[in-house]
Formats: structure tokens, C-alpha cells, sequence
């Protein structure tokens, strides 16, 4: 099983793509998009889908993200990496 951290380091930030907001794998997708379907009623197969070139781990990592952000935990030692 992959751990949060793991699933953590699949999330970048870069202040040239959406403003800085976090993306998946350096992808210009975001990770407030994935979690937005998501709430919205979209499935992981649908994201899988409509999106090819995420992987089941990204969606993890994007829940992840939330938890991480909402729980108050810091996410320095994750490395959310400007690049």
C-alpha cells in the first residue's frame, strides 16, 4: 500500500501553471479539479477516463492533499516543491 507520503510526492506546485495551486505529477492538471469532479459525483473510472494519463494513485493523492491541508498538518517535510 502506498503511503501518504508517497501519494504526497505525486503533488507539485509551480508558480507558472494555474497560479502556483497544486498539479498532479507536474501535469497541468490540478489537484482542486480532480477534488471538484469528485464532489460533484464523478468516479474514479470516470476521471481515469476522461483524463488518460492520470493514475489511480493520483486521485489518491489528491484526497490525500485535502486531508493533509484540512488536518493542519504541515506539508514541509512532504516538499511540495515550487520547480
Amino acid at each position: 500500500m502506498t503511503t501518504n507520503h508517497e501519494l504526497l510526492n505525486r503533488i507539485t506546485a509551480r508558480p507558472a501553471v494555474f497560479g502556483g495551486k497544486p498539479i498532479i505529477r507536474d501535469m497541468r492538471i490540478s489537484v482542486e479539479l480532480v477534488l471538484s469532479l469528485l464532489s460533484q459525483g464523478a468516479t474514479q473510472d470516470e476521471l481515469l477516463d476522461d483524463y488518460p494519463e492520470l493514475e489511480p494513485e493520483d486521485i489518491r493523492a489528491c484526497i490525500a492533499y485535502a486531508h493533509t491541508v484540512i488536518s493542519g498538518d504541515t506539508l514541509a517535510p512532504v516538499s511540495v516543491a515550487a520547480r
